[in-house]
């Protein structure tokens, strides 16, 4: 029992019950892997009393964005722990779909935030191909199984096709923002034009909750978490690379095979560019 009472007694000293977990969100967001396992990490230590999201991106992948708008949401809900974003300079579209979930966004007055739409995109590289004279052969089954081939122009049918997609992703973007903020659909929907304001701009918007930065965000989160005093940061530990492993692995990321470049299917985007 002394032993349990003095175990204690040190963690609170060293603030380890008295935590702000921050995550860094940065740059284009291509899988949602790495940040929902550190959301599950934070909501599930029971010393990290409040998570911040410290975010600077332009968003990235439509479904990545969305798998960790819902993990914020999950861990919001079932792990009752506040989920704050700071913007630092940039918070658009995928980053924004994510910041939306928390409980609070902070930006900084000439942060970026909002963009707030959907790019779908490829390379066409048919006059190359035209150039190299090679040919491009495809044999398929189904009308529009080959929509999106980037050897060619896009067909009227195949137009309407995809951007019929687009529209669906930009819908469910516009209300996965409603909820998350609060409001309705046809309040975000006039802000959902892709454009991107400052921070100073948000704020009045609504697309924000408070003018500041990093170290305000932390402090009020603190306080909303009940810890008193300056708060105890933890930050996830980084997965670092070997030489070994560099060394032995395919070499794929170090020397990109050139063929790859014509090897991509179509994306959906929510990145503000």
């Amino acid at each position: 029992m002394s032993l349990m009472i003095w175990t204690t007694m040190r963690s609170a000293a060293l603030g380890l019950g008295n935590q702000i977990g921050v995550i860094d969100v940065d740059g284009v967001i291509l899988s949602a892997e790495t940040l929902n396992s550190q959301l599950r990490k934070f909501g599930d230590d029971s010393s990290v009393k409040a998570i911040i999201l410290h975010i600077n991106s332009p968003g990235g992948g439509a479904a990545a964005s969305q798998e960790i708008y819902n993990e914020v949401l999950r861990v919001r809900k079932e792990k009752h722990k506040k989920v704050v974003a700071s913007v630092e300079s940039v918070g658009a579209s995928g980053a924004y779909y994510i910041a939306s979930a928390c409980d609070k966004i902070y930006a900084n007055n000439a942060s970026v935030v909002g963009s707030i739409g959907v790019i779908m995109e490829w390379t066409n590289y048919g006059e190359l191909l035209r150039w190299a004279k090679l040919k491009n052969v495809t044999i398929t089954a189904g009308e529009l199984k080959s929509a999106g081939d980037p050897s060619r122009d896009l067909t009227p049918k195949e137009q309407a096709y995809f951007q019929s997609l687009v529209d669906n992703m930009y819908t469910q973007f516009v209300h996965d923002v409603a909820v998350g903020r609060h409001t309705t659909e046809d309040k975000i929907k006039p802000l959902a034009t892709g454009q991107v304001w400052t921070g100073q701009q948000s704020l009045p918007l609504g697309l924000i909750d408070k003018v500041g930065g990093f170290r305000t965000a932390l402090i009020d989160t603190a306080r909303d978490a009940g810890i008193s005093g300056e708060p105890s940061i933890v930050r996830p530990a980084r997965n670092r690379r070997g030489l070994l492993a560099i060394l032995t692995d395919d070499g794929e990321d170090l020397f990109p095979n050139p063929s790859q470049l014509l090897n991509h299917a179509p994306g959906f985007y929510y990145m503000w560019k």
